[in-house]
C-alpha cells in the first residue's frame, strides 16, 4: 500500500508511547457486513425490501444476539410479530455468511503487516458467539488474532464499558499503549475513556495514515 504520509519516526518525539498492541474491530472494519446482501436476493421488490430491512430484520434487532440472545429464541419471536415473514427470518442462521460481503483489503493488509512486524494484535467484537466460528472459518486472516473478545460469549456489547475492562483483563494490555479501532463513534468514545488510544475508522487509507502516525512499524 502507498504511503499514506502522516508518519512519525519516532512516537516518543511526538508526546506518544510505544505502541504495544493493536485491538480491531471486525464487522464494517476488516470486513463489509449488511443483512441487505441477503435479503436483496430473497425479496424482489425494492420497496418491499426497504420496508423489511427497516422494520423486520433490522441491525437493531440482530443486536441482540450479539448481546447473547440465541439465535432460535430471536427468530422465534420476530417470526411470532410478523408471521407473514417467518420463512425469510428464519433463513437468516443458516444463511449467516452472505451477510458478510468480504474483506475489506486495506484493512486485512493493515492487520497483517502489524502480526509480520511482531505486534500483537487482538479482536473486540460484537458478534453472535453462534456465528463466529463461521467468521473463523470463512476469513483465514482471522489466524491472526492472539485473541478474540465475542460480545455474544459474555452477553456483554460495545459501547458497555465492561466489555472494554474484560478485553484489557484477558489481554494483558496496557491501555495507553494499546490502539484500539472501531467504525462506530460511540465505541471509539467509550474505548478512549478507558484509556485506550481510540481510532475511528473511516476507511483503509486512514487507517493507514492513523497507524503510521503512531510510529508503528507498516
Amino acid at each position: 500500500m502507498a504511503d499514506a504520509g502522516n508518519r512519525v519516526a519516532d512516537p516518543r518525539a511526538a508526546g506518544v508511547d510505544p505502541i504495544e498492541a493493536v485491538i480491531f474491530d471486525i464487522g464494517k472494519v476488516l470486513v463489509d457486513w449488511s443483512l441487505r446482501a441477503l435479503y436483496e436476493q430473497l425479496i424482489d421488490d425494492p420497496e418491499e425490501l426497504d420496508w423489511f430491512l427497516t422494520h423486520v430484520v433490522t441491525p437493531e434487532w440482530h443486536t441482540h444476539h450479539d448481546a447473547g440472545r440465541p439465535m432460535d429464541e430471536g427468530i422465534r419471536l420476530l417470526s411470532e410479530a410478523y408471521p407473514a415473514y417467518a420463512p425469510l427470518i428464519a433463513a437468516l442462521k443458516p444463511r449467516w455468511s452472505e451477510t458478510l460481503i468480504g474483506p475489506i483489503a486495506g484493512s486485512v493488509q493493515a492487520l497483517e503487516a502489524l502480526d509480520d512486524a511482531g505486534i500483537p494484535v487482538y479482536g473486540l467484537t460484537n458478534y453472535s458467539a453462534e456465528t463466529f466460528p463461521d467468521f473463523c472459518r470463512d476469513f483465514p486472516f482471522s489466524v491472526r488474532f492472539r485473541d478474540v473478545v465475542v460480545s455474544g460469549e459474555h452477553g456483554v456489547i460495545k459501547p458497555d464499558p465492561r466489555i472494554y475492562d474484560l478485553a484489557i483483563e484477558r489481554f494483558g494490555i496496557t491501555p495507553e499503549r494499546t490502539v484500539f479501532i472501531d467504525d462506530r463513534p460511540e465505541n471509539v468514545a467509550a474505548g478512549r475513556d478507558k484509556g485506550l488510544i481510540a481510532l475511528h475508522f473511516t476507511d483503509p487509507e486512514r487507517l493507514w495514515a492513523d497507524l503510521r502516525a503512531l510510529a508503528l512499524p507498516i
